[in-house]
């Protein structure tokens, strides 16, 4: 969940005047309050269709020239038909460009045009949810808390490889992670996150193209926050371990965090997903290549797209090396059909990652198919996310508390004002008279219209804190948001039918909302089950860095867990469960090398 500082509302004064006759002219909006609204930021989940990004032309490879020669001329005869080159990529006899439709027909007929073909979008595989360089490597800490292992680190088996005795404490001598590069190619990362900051060791923005991997984008002087997909999905790879992380995290959740499946791995960051969440094909590719020669052994792929790219098939193909490579591990996708995502689908190439619940039971979201390499824990995974992104919220009526969740791109502080009920809100003369300038808490019923017109309208009035009642009995509080980000956001949260009618009877009481943020947030999604994945490998080449990334896929997939319900592989579950501890063992008994494969 995104949330905006409570700005502009500090100032407001009564609005005075007389009072107006009952026709329909609505009241004055108080000082202040109707602002622009900013570009809002999508969540992690999968987003609708785009337009590509341009297209990917293939040529011919000139005999005479190096790669680099060649593709440089290449890109001046795209450019005299008036095309913008993006991307050059030598290695591939490639270049992604933007071009007019005449000129992308010139170009066809160009002899030394070998393919064309769109620049697909790619999305984050996480599904919704609600709603900051430099290079540096702290050192490894080796003492946490074993409330730090999560639901779903348990289940991979991680804390069985690296503290066997339960005691919080590394043992002596085991993998972690260390030595092995892991590349994260995501939505980028939050550098202030105390559980990723001491792993970190480079990145690089596709996005806005440099160097700062933050989640965050800039235009005409707005700064847009993402919302830390790639935080969340690296931190489930190698969240620090120990105390002191000075994080907020939910009542009765353990107050140093989490810890990740591989906590002793480096963090490499490559972005290639805006604050909405997508991507281009030749950003995907340009981060695949770029990992490779930053020596990352594993890449992390928590996104995909429904269609195939050759140009990215090839991209793949090349880092695996023959299996000698980068082990490339890849979201199945979250629509729930017999058919896996892309790169995911790759399947010589890349593990195709499924997820499970967290009682191990196929997960309805999640994607199968005959090219499933594994699965892993998919919901209500807890992990990090960019500072503050997360949050709770509390409702206060004189000593009675109620049950209340924010919306997304709520404001965060706290309010405590007379509550006014405003109907529907409707329009600015919602609230009646008992609404002032001075301001007030609205109490405001679901239905009719959207969320975030209901909220302009009695913030226009004069409200300070808004409280959404449902309509569906079981629905609960709802999951609701005011659809984008905006500087005249107030806290603003629902509650279910039932706390809406006790609250009704209160009009005219003092209530409190309060919305703050955490630190560590739950999602789901094949997004939040492939860097398990991924940390598990991390963890058996820790163990044995000799062993090629095919003996690693195929350690994992010989000692996954299968499933109860379909003994043996099969599209909903791939080989099954991925299981560290089982994982490790395997390797370790294997021959310098790891010897012939596959192995028996």
């Amino acid at each position: 969940m995104k949330r905006w500082l409570w700005l502009g509302l500090s100032g407001l004064v009564a609005c005075g005047g007389e009072k107006p006759d009952p026709i329909d002219v609505l009241p004055q909006a108080c000082p202040g309050t109707t602002g622009s609204r900013l570009p809002g930021q999508r969540s992690s989940g999968l987003a609708a269709a785009e337009a590509p990004d341009g297209v990917l032309i293939t040529f011919k490879p000139k005999v005479s020239a190096s790669a680099v020669a060649a593709t440089a001329d290449f890109a001046a005869v795209v450019e005299r038909e008036g095309g913008t080159v993006k991307r050059r990529f030598p290695s591939l006899n490639m270049v992604s460009a933007r071009l007019s439709p005449e000129a992308l027909a010139a170009l066809q007929k160009n002899p030394d045009v070998l393919s064309v073909e769109p620049n697909r979008r790619v999305y984050a595989m996480g599904l919704p949810t609600r709603p900051p360089l430099v290079s540096w490597q702290g050192v490894l800490s080796t003492q946490g808390s074993v409330g730090e292992y999560t639901e779903g680190l348990k289940m991979v088996q991680a804390p069985q490889v690296w503290d066997a005795n339960n005691d919080g404490v590394f043992d002596t001598g085991a993998p972690t992670g260390a030595g092995v590069k892991v590349c994260v190619i995501d939505s980028g990362w939050d550098s202030k996150h105390p559980e990723l900051k001491e792993a970190f060791v480079k990145g690089k923005d596709f996005v806005d193209d440099d160097s700062d991997a933050s989640d965050v984008s800039e235009e005409l002087g707005i700064v847009t926050v993402g919302g830390g997909h790639g935080t969340h999905v690296a931190a489930t790879i190698l969240a620090q371990f120990g105390t002191g992380s000075g994080a907020r995290v939910s009542p009765g959740e353990e107050p140093n965090g989490v810890v990740g499946v591989a906590p002793g791995a480096s963090l490499l960051v490559a972005r290639v997903l805006d604050v909405k969440g997508g991507g281009s094909t030749d950003d995907v590719i340009a981060a695949v290549e770029w990992c490779r020669g930053e020596g990352a052994r594993i890449a992390s792929l928590s996104l995909g797209a429904p269609e195939p790219s050759e140009k990215e098939r090839v991209a793949f193909e090349r880092v695996w090396d023959s299996g000698n490579g980068m082990l490339s591990v890849a979201a199945s996708g979250n629509d729930g059909k017999e058919r896996i995502s892309f790169p995911a689908a790759y399947n010589t190439y890349v593990m195709a990652v499924g997820a499970v619940d967290l009682a191990g039971d196929y997960a309805s979201f999640s994607q199968y198919g005959p090219e499933l390499s594994v699965v892993a824990p998919g919901v209500n995974v807890l992990s990090a996310t960019v500072l503050g992104a997360a949050a709770l919220s509390d409702v206060q009526a004189g000593s009675k508390p109620f049950v209340s969740s924010p919306l997304s791109y709520t404001a965060e502080g706290s309010y405590t004002g007379r509550l006014v009920d405003c109907g529907l809100g409707t329009d600015r003369g919602a609230c009646g008279a008992a609404a002032t300038c001075d301001g007030f808490v609205a109490y405001v019923d679901r239905g009719d219209i959207f969320f975030e017109e209901k909220a302009h309208n009695v913030i226009e009035a004069g409200a300070r804190a808004i409280i959404i009642g449902n309509n569906v009995a079981d629905d609960g509080e709802g999951t609701f948001t005011l659809g984008s980000a905006n500087t005249h956001w107030v806290p603003t949260v629902s509650v279910s039918m039932a706390s809406g009618v006790d609250l009704k009877a209160m009009v005219g009481q003092d209530v409190t909302v309060s919305t703050r943020g955490l630190d560590y947030q739950r999602e789901s999604g094949t997004s939040m089950s492939t860097p398990h994945v991924s940390g598990v490998a991390a963890l058996v080449m820790s163990a044995r860095p000799d062993l090629s990334a095919r003996h690693v896929r195929e350690v994992l997939e010989k000692t996954a867990l299968d499933d109860k319900t379909t003994p043996g592989f099969d599209v909903k579950y791939g080989h099954g469960l991925v299981q560290a501890a089982k994982a490790v063992e395997l390797a370790r008994s294997l021959p310098m090398g790891g010897g012939p494969l596959p192995l028996p």
